[in-house]
């Protein structure tokens, strides 16, 4: 399995979470944002439920990834 860059993994998590709670804030449903965001977790940590792709991502960036200060802006918007 190919492992993503750790700093476009930390992006994607932190992107996803904030869209997340957005909707949360707003009582919607799953945006089309969202979703994208979902499907981009799960394919980019080999799993098909974001549940599941969220803790992979979050054990792949503990055992990865140097402090956030260190960290490459890599710009993924």
């Amino acid at each position: 399995m190919l492992i993503p860059h750790p700093a476009v993994l930390r992006r994607l998590v932190e992107e996803y979470e904030s869209a997340l709670a957005e909707e949360a804030e707003r009582g919607g449903g799953a945006s089309p944002r969202v979703q994208d965001l979902a499907y981009t977790l799960c394919v980019s940590t080999g799993t098909r439920h974001v549940g599941r792709a969220l803790e992979a991502a979050h054990r792949l960036l503990a055992a990865t990834l140097p402090p956030r200060s260190q960290a490459p802006d890599i710009g993924i918007r």
